[in-house]
C-alpha cells in the first residue's frame, strides 16, 4: 500500500514468508499504528473494525437519561434523608471500583505525594454529591439541575486561581452568564419581591436548596481542579474510591450525629434507593465510556441533555411546570456552560494541530 497519495512509500510490513536479519518473529506494522502483521491491514483476510460514528455521544445522553431518571427517584423517596441516600450510592460505588483496584493493582492508598490531593477529591466530591441530594429534595428538579450545570464556569475561574490557566475575557463573560442565570432561579425577594412562585414548599426551603445547589456546583468544580492538579499519575478508580470511601464515612458520622441512620419503612422507597444506586452507577459507567471515545468538548455539549430531561420528567412525574424564570436561567446557564465547553474543545484542537506541525 502507498503511504498518502502519490508519495511512492510502501508498505513497511515484511512480505509472508520473507524473514529479515535479526527480525523479531511478530512484526510490526508501522502503517497500521502498531500492528503486527498478522493483524496489519494488508494481511489477508483482515478486515478493519468500523468506529460507530456517534456513539460517544449516545453515551452521552444515555448517561444524561440515566442520572435525571435517579433524580426523578431520588424526588419520590419519603422519610429518607439525603445524607442517607448519599451512604447507599457511596456502597455502590465501592462495590463497582473494588475489583477494579484489586485488577489494576493500584492499591488502596495511591502515591505518597498524592494522597492529600485524594484526599481533598474524596472529601469535596462527597460534600457535591450531599448537598445536591439535599438540593434535590427541597426544590424543583429543573431548578437543581440547572444550577448545578454552571460548574464549567467555577471550574475555569478555580483552575485560574489555583493552577495559573488562561482566564479570558470569554471566560468572564460565560461566568457573568452563569451567575444571571442562577439568580433568575433563586430569585432573591430584593430583586423579585416578596411574593416568589413557582416554587416547591416554602421560599426558605428554596434558598437553602439554591445555597446546597450553589455549594455543590463550587465543590464538584474543585474537584475536576485537583484531578487536573494530579493528572495521570493516580489512576482513575483510585480517585472513585476515595470518593466513596470518604463519603461512606462522612455520611455515616453525619447520620449518627443527626440521628438520621435508619432504613426506610415502605418497601417501595427501599427498591427505590437500590435503583438510584444502580442508575448512578451506570450513568457514570456510560459517561467515562463516552470521554474515552469523544473528545470532552461534544460530550460537555451533549450533557445540556441534562437539563432536558429534568424538565421533561418534572413536568410528566412530578406535575410542576418550571416558571419563565425558571426557563430563562437554564437557557442563561446552558448557554455559559456551552460557551466555556466549545472555547475549551477549539482551544486543544488547536493545541493539538499545532503539536502535529
Amino acid at each position: 500500500r502507498e503511504d498518502g497519495a502519490g508519495t511512492g512509500q510502501p508498505c513497511p510490513c515484511p512480505e509472508p514468508g520473507v524473514e529479515a536479519a535479526g527480525a523479531e518473529e511478530r512484526r510490526v506494522c508501522g502503517c497500521c499504528s502498531g500492528l503486527s502483521w498478522p493483524r496489519c491491514c494488508k494481511a489477508p483476510g483482515t478486515k478493519k473494525k468500523a468506529a460507530c460514528p456517534g456513539l460517544g455521544l449516545f453515551y452521552t445522553v444515555l448517561s444524561a437519561f440515566l442520572f435525571s431518571v435517579a433524580s426523578l427517584f431520588l424526588k419520590k423517596i419519603e422519610d429518607v434523608h439525603s445524607v442517607e441516600v448519599s451512604a447507599f450510592r457511596c456502597v455502590f460505588q465501592m462495590a463497582f471500583v473494588l475489583p477494579g483496584l484489586i485488577y489494576y493493582k493500584t492499591g488502596f492508598l495511591g502515591p505518597k505525594g498524592k494522597r492529600i490531593f485524594l484526599f481533598f477529591r474524596g472529601f469535596l466530591g462527597s460534600s457535591a454529591m450531599i448537598l445536591l441530594y439535599y438540593a434535590f429534595q427541597v426544590m424543583p428538579l429543573a431548578d437543581a439541575t440547572v444550577i448545578t450545570f454552571s460548574s464549567p464556569v467555577f471550574t475555569s475561574l478555580l483552575a485560574w486561581i489555583f493552577l495559573k490557566e488562561k482566564y479570558s475575557t470569554w471566560d468572564l463573560l460565560f461566568t457573568l452568564f452563569a451567575i444571571t442565570g442562577v439568580i433568575l432561579i433563586a430569585r432573591p425577594p430584593f430583586l423579585f419581591g416578596s411574593n416568589v412562585t413557582g416554587i416547591e414548599g416554602s421560599y426558605t426551603d428554596h434558598l437553602k436548596g439554591t445555597i446546597a445547589a450553589i455549594t455543590s456546583t463550587v465543590s464538584g468544580a474543585s474537584t475536576f481542579v485537583i484531578i487536573r492538579k494530579v493528572g495521570k499519575s493516580v489512576h482513575y478508580f483510585l480517585s472513585i474510591w476515595y470518593y466513596a470511601v470518604i463519603g461512606l464515612i462522612g455520611c455515616v458520622i453525619a447520620l449518627f450525629v443527626m440521628n438520621e441512620w435508619r432504613l426506610p419503612y415502605c418497601g417501595k422507597d427501599r427498591v427505590l434507593l437500590i435503583l438510584i444506586g444502580l442508575l448512578g452507577l451506570g450513568g457514570q459507567v456510560f459517561l467515562t465510556k463516552a470521554l474515552q471515545i469523544e473528545k470532552a468538548g461534544p460530550v460537555a455539549i451533549m450533557k445540556t441533555m441534562d437539563v432536558v430531561f429534568a424538565f421533561i420528567l418534572q413536568i410528566l412525574f412530578l406535575n410542576h411546570l418550571p416558571t419563565w424564570w425558571t426557563v430563562g436561567g437554564a437557557l442563561c446557564v446552558v448557554a455559559s456552560s456551552s460557551g466555556t465547553a466549545i472555547r475549551k474543545w477549539r482551544q486543544s484542537l488547536k493545541k493539538a494541530k499545532q503539536n502535529e506541525i
